[in-house]
């Protein structure tokens, strides 16, 4: 399986930007899809994630800015994001595992599967 992830940009705060994760090599429909995002000097985070049901979960401090989706028949995860703010500023990361049980689904250690980084530059 290999997650490409895509979309990153410079953004002023406020303003909107929609990341992309392509995925191949294995069966999409069947994995949840998660976004994580690690800025310099921390560590990384989770940001949302779907599962094969389309059940959605957010954390706290994106929750009602981001929307994740997915589009099974493009193989494709998205992440949708409004309202941008300095502290999005961040390497964010598709991750995927067929495996993820609901109670770990915001650990990063329950996906096995892990897109390159796309690079989010929020200014103010």
């Amino acid at each position: 399986v290999q997650l490409q992830a895509s979309g990153g940009g410079l953004v002023q705060a406020g303003g909107s930007l929609r990341l992309s994760c392509k995925y191949s090599g294995g069966t999409f429909r069947s994995s949840t899809l998660a976004w994580f995002r690690q800025a310099p000097g921390k560590e990384r985070e989770f940001v949302a994630a779907i599962r094969t049901d389309r059940n959605t979960y957010y954390a706290d401090s994106v929750k009602g800015r981001f929307t994740i989706s997915r589009d099974n028949a493009k193989n494709m995860g998205y992440l949708q994001m409004d309202a941008l703010k300095p502290e999005d500023t961040a390497g964010y990361y598709c991750a995927a595992s067929s495996t993820v049980i609901l109670s770990s689904i915001r650990r990063s250690v329950a996906y096995t599967y892990w897109g390159q980084g796309t690079l989010v530059t929020v200014s103010s």
